[in-house]
């Protein structure tokens, strides 16, 4: 005779842990993207961006452009990893967040506006990776009662 192991209902909690994924995996794609973007215009072309003269923070444009392209290019990546709720990808997607918030805040002299924005969409994507908690019923692991 074979026992038959049901799976506990999903909770109100656990839907919103997997929205919470999605929503932090789509935001750090876009993210990605966005700085990708950003940092062809930096390397391409100087003359978009604003120079501010005397700011503490005093970098070439064209450095930041890499900077931005680099981090865009691995948010992308890290982005991927979530839409499968890989926990790596959730570490890693906090630590890439962290870092376009840094990168964003030095630059902010030079695009003040978007600075601002990447910072909050980069706080939203920290907040929805860091409060969501691990599935402990999923399909690869073992039940507590199987032998």
């Amino acid at each position: 005779m074979t026992a038959t192991h049901t799976r506990p209902a999903h909770t109100a909690k656990q839907e919103w842990a997997g929205g919470l994924t999605a929503f932090a995996a789509v935001m750090l794609f876009l993210v990605g993207v966005l700085d990708i973007f950003r940092g062809i215009m930096a390397i391409a072309e100087d003359d978009i961006f604003v120079t501010t003269r005397q700011y503490v923070f005093e970098f070439d444009l064209t450095g930041w452009g890499w900077v931005h392209l680099a981090l865009g290019a691995v948010a992308v990546i890290v982005s991927i990893g979530l839409f499968g709720t890989a926990t790596w990808a959730r570490v890693a997607g906090v630590a890439i967040a962290g870092l376009v918030v840094i990168a964003n805040f030095l630059s902010l002299p030079y695009y003040p506006v978007w600075s601002v924005v990447m910072i909050a969409l980069s706080a939203f994507i920290i907040w929805a990776l860091c409060v969501v908690q691990r599935d402990p019923y999923r399909s690869s692991e073992r039940m507590p009662n199987d032998r």
